[in-house]
């Protein structure tokens, strides 16, 4: 089993979301003999965003790129691979201003390429990225589960589903700015969450 692990938190150290994610990713580990993991920091190593020239590079046929198109696409095509290659991904995705980080939204338009990763056809969209299994932990600083401003699940379930991944699991741990109390009994709810959705 191949494991891709995406943390999309802006902090090199201390972040909740990170923190979880790599508890989850141990879990599955201690459960699956062989597994694998590939580890895309998008915070360490931020992706460019989608802008002009990204999307003239993209639009341009693969034989007439020239050299700065190609290398600007090669930047899209490893983090595709990368999805490609996972039967498991596994992200954390904090609440930045009510939606995901900038971080996490420059993979998500680098991974979604048309013929690659969908395509469109006489019956609606169709996800080529089938038969993955998605973890998603969500971390907050306020509570937003299960009310319009949780903004996050929504977004990241379609797309997901878009792309093909039906099969996606959130982990939530909220409150974390809400005093210390609040915050060990959020990251305490989210451990038994992991409990609940992993084998044994």
């Amino acid at each position: 089993m191949n494991i891709l692990q995406i943390n999309s938190s802006a902090r090199a150290e201390g972040s909740h979301s990170t923190q979880l994610a790599n508890t989850l990713v141990q879990r599955l580990l201690e459960t699956t003999s062989g597994a694998e993991v590939k580890v895309r920091d998008l915070g360490r190593n931020p992706h460019p965003i989608l802008d002009e020239t990204a999307l003239q590079a993209l639009f341009t046929p693969a034989d007439q790129r020239n050299a700065e198109q190609q290398a600007r696409v090669a930047l899209d095509d490893a983090l595709i691979a990368e999805i490609q290659a996972a039967n498991v991904v596994v992200l954390g995705a904090p609440m930045y201003n009510f939606g995901i980080s900038a971080q996490l939204k420059n993979w998500i338009d680098a991974i979604s390429r048309a013929q690659v990763t969908f395509r469109y056809t006489a019956n609606g969209p169709e996800g080529l990225l089938t038969g993955k299994k998605v973890y998603v932990v969500l971390t907050r600083g306020g509570l937003y589960r299960n009310t319009p401003n949780d903004t996050q699940m929504p977004y990241l379930k379609t797309f997901f589903g878009f792309l093909g991944m039906t099969d996606v699991e959130f982990v939530y741990a909220e409150g974390l700015a809400m005093g210390p109390d609040a915050e060990k009994a959020s990251l305490a709810s989210a451990y038994q969450q992991m409990n609940d959705l992993l084998p044994a």
